[in-house]
């Protein structure tokens, strides 16, 4: 079952439950799925790659936005942005921890036979493609450059 099939699945699911926070998250990814096929003429269903991309997306604006809310003392609404990025975490994979994030920046490094700060670019293509959905951009490039510099 392709995760945009979870999804669909899980919102059928939540409005039989009446989990009205897990139902408004699943809708907002389902709604940016249907954007995304319809933007992309033709296509019958995302492949997972591109759903877990769209998840991410959204889960890290959600964070943005508590963490705005936070700073304004709004907690009521903060609080409604985290337990919806809880349910949207659900469909994302694993995050990697620094450790396995450092052997895999290295392993890609090794890969690509990198050996300085130049070729930085090279690196991070093949990082934000191979590590997408399981670690952040800016955790990435952190790394490389440490390994690098």
């Amino acid at each position: 079952m392709s995760l945009e099939q979870q999804i669909s699945k899980c919102i059928m699911e939540a409005m039989k439950a009446k989990d009205t926070v897990r139902l408004s998250a699943l809708r907002n990814i389902k709604k940016y799925i249907i954007e995304a096929k319809t933007a992309s003429a033709g296509i019958a269903e995302l492949p997972d790659a591109d759903v877990v991309r769209i998840i991410t997306k959204l889960a890290k604006q959600g964070a943005d936005s508590a963490a705005i809310y936070t700073g304004q003392n709004r907690q009521d609404l903060a609080d409604e942005e985290l337990a919806q990025v809880a349910v949207m975490k659900e469909f994302l994979p694993a995050q990697l921890s620094p450790e396995e994030l450092e052997a895999e920046v290295r392993a890609i490094i090794a890969e690509t036979g990198a050996s300085s700060a130049k070729e930085m670019g090279q690196v991070m293509g093949l990082a934000t493609k191979r590590l997408a959905g399981r670690a952040e951009g800016k955790d990435i490039a952190a790394k490389v450059k440490e390994l690098l510099a």
